[in-house]
């Protein structure tokens, strides 16, 4: 061998001095591609870890974050001696199992009274009792002060207002104070291990099978110092102790933005500044909603709002995809069904002494009609189940009374037949529902593609770049599930949907301990809402539902809709009992 090599360098120097040459580098080459795809497996091994860990992270942290419960302040019958808890900022007060403070007095009204604390003191409100509340025998008219040893007469019975701290009967049951928990994982190590996530995504789609360029890494450092200057602000100048619901939002739009980098670039950097305008609509919004009152002298507006933007979509909305739900402003695309969610909450919420009046309930049943009957009229069916959803979940909080359910459910049951007889063409758009294999090539073209190229991901994925569903028409919104699957794998793809879907548990938790009712039933209805579009997105994308093209929050390409989910996640944050803090 070594006569031989000194044979070609002596005597064949220049040809095979070359040949030589083109060998080695043909060895290193192959070497360095060896290296890069076991560097890459490993990212691809690594990330599903990292999301099922950020996931778990995020709702453990919120979990364990939780004030002792106590009561507030307390309220002595005076005929019997018992004190009653006051555990809540706003307590139902009346004849009605489902009242928070219960009495057993025939000449008390179901829903009688309402006591709630607001930031100058504590309040009772008669809302429309036969025989009217009073305090310190005086008949109340709207909000009435009261202090403590003042007294609350409903009915036939009345109640003396007294400090929680000074009432002596140390054994009920209620004095029992839960345990202070565990702090969770802190906020800067949360936001690291996302930046890590993102870091790996970022060179897994730069080292793309199909091209490599570094520009994914250039959306990876400016959605970075976007992400970190948020959290930076958030805990550093309005000093919030908690960072786990934004994090969570933070998670999934890395995802989303990184998705894009291979599909287009362009559009990545406009999902980011999407998302800027979104945590900057986020912030606004708990700020205004700091006081629950405003939003009641802000709610008639809204409302007014809300329907003539609906309205001016109807007469100049863009046809895009069989529904007439866009409006171009200035060559910029926007969805005003998507800015109407949040009116929609804002309009349904409210303090509990005006939830509990029929005017007010009436207000809002005729309302969301009107949405979803414009929903309809654009052919966007998909936002207009989202909003039903929500009208649903909103009226059940309300009430509590499942015949109103049933009925409510009876009559859109009954619009829908109506719809579907003077718009037969809709009805046309689920024929492959079912059977989207055997409609491959037309109506169930996206949904088979979805199935198949999901399928080829495995757990892990080929890698950011790599499948096929992006070559789909709608792949980055519509079936933004099924490039997630194909790409990145089954298990970040599940992961991400827990952590859409978990938003409602969490939610619900908190709503018993949150200031106002207004922030437990806007909260309740956001993540409902959110998770109801998760649930259309992933179902309709699989075959499970109808494909109704709607987009998977925070993760879908969708200026619209990434502003909205944002200020939709303002509501689940203000319920959060730590948001306010300061002030209480």
């Amino acid at each position: 061998m070594l006569c031989d090599l000194s044979y070609i360098f002596i005597y064949k120097k220049e040809a095979d001095t070359l040949d030589v040459n083109s060998v080695f580098n043909g060895l290193n080459i192959d070497g360095f591609k060896i290296v890069i795809e076991l560097a890459l497996l490993v990212i691809r091994i690594l990330l599903p870890v990292l999301a099922v860990i950020i996931v778990f992270q995020c709702y453990s942290s919120m979990r364990r974050h939780r004030r002792e419960e106590k009561p507030l302040i307390m309220l002595e019958n005076d005929a019997t001696g018992e004190g009653v808890p006051v555990l809540y900022w706003e307590n139902a007060i009346g004849r009605s199992r489902g009242c928070d403070i219960t009495i057993a007095d025939g000449a008390v009204s179901r829903d009688h009274a309402v006591l709630l604390r607001r930031e100058d003191g504590w309040f009772v409100s008669d809302v429309g009792s036969k025989s009217g509340t009073m305090v310190n025998g005086q008949t109340t008219q709207g909000r009435q002060p009261v202090f403590i040893d003042d007294k609350i007469t409903v009915g036939n019975t009345t109640m003396t207002i007294k400090r929680a701290d000074d009432y002596t009967d140390i054994n009920k049951s209620w004095f029992f104070s839960r345990p202070k928990n565990k702090k969770g994982i802190a906020p800067a190590a949360l936001m690291f291990l996302i930046t890590i996530f993102n870091f790996f995504l970022g060179i897994e789609a730069s080292l793309s099978i199909e091209k490599q360029d570094f520009q994914p890494m250039g959306v990876f450092v400016v959605f970075t110092l976007v992400t970190w200057l948020f959290f930076f602000i958030s805990s550093k100048i309005i000093k919030r102790s908690n960072f786990e619901l934004e994090s969570l939002a933070i998670f999934l739009c890395g995802i989303g933005a990184m998705l894009l980098c291979r599909q287009d670039i362009k559009q990545a950097y406009v999902q980011i500044a999407a998302m800027i305008v979104g945590i900057i609509g986020f912030c606004i919004i708990i700020k205004f909603i700091e006081n629950p009152d405003r939003v009641k002298k802000w709610r008639m507006g809204i409302m007014i709002a809300s329907v003539l933007l609906l309205g001016v979509n109807i007469v100049f909305g863009a046809v895009r995809n069989g529904a007439a739900n866009w409006i171009e402003v200035g060559g910029v695309s926007i969805q005003p069904s998507e800015i109407v969610k949040i009116g929609f909450i804002f309009v349904g919420a409210g303090a509990l002494d005006e939830l509990l009046t029929k005017k007010n309930l009436l207000q809002f049943i005729i309302f969301s009609a009107v949405c979803v009957g414009a929903l309809f009229i654009m052919s966007d069916l998909g936002t207009a189940l989202i909003f039903f959803g929500t009208f649903l979940t909103i009226a059940f909080m309300r009430s509590g009374d499942l015949k109103t359910i049933i009925l409510a459910v009876a009559g859109a049951v009954f619009g829908s037949a109506i719809v579907l007889k003077f718009k037969p063409y809709i009805a046309d758009r689920f024929q492959a529902w079912g059977n989207v294999f055997k409609y491959a090539d037309s109506t169930g073209y996206q949904q088979a593609r979805v199935l198949t190229y999901a399928a080829s991901g495995g757990l892990i994925g080929v890698g950011l770049g790599n499948g096929y569903l992006k070559y789909v028409f709608a792949s980055e919104s519509d079936l933004v599930f099924g490039l997630m699957c194909e790409e990145i794998g089954l298990i970040i793809a599940l992961a991400c949907g827990v952590a859409i879907g978990g938003l409602v548990f969490y939610a619900r938790a908190i709503t018993t301990r949150s200031r106002s009712t207004f922030y437990s039933i806007s909260a309740c209805c956001a993540a409902s809402l959110m998770l109801l579009q998760a649930g259309l997105n992933i179902f309709g994308a699989t075959d499970i539902l109808p494909l109704t093209g709607v987009t998977l929050p925070f993760i879908s390409l969708g200026g619209s809709s990434m502003i909205s989910c944002w200020c939709l996640l303002s509501f689940i944050k203000a319920a959060d009992e730590r948001t306010y803090a300061a002030k209480k």
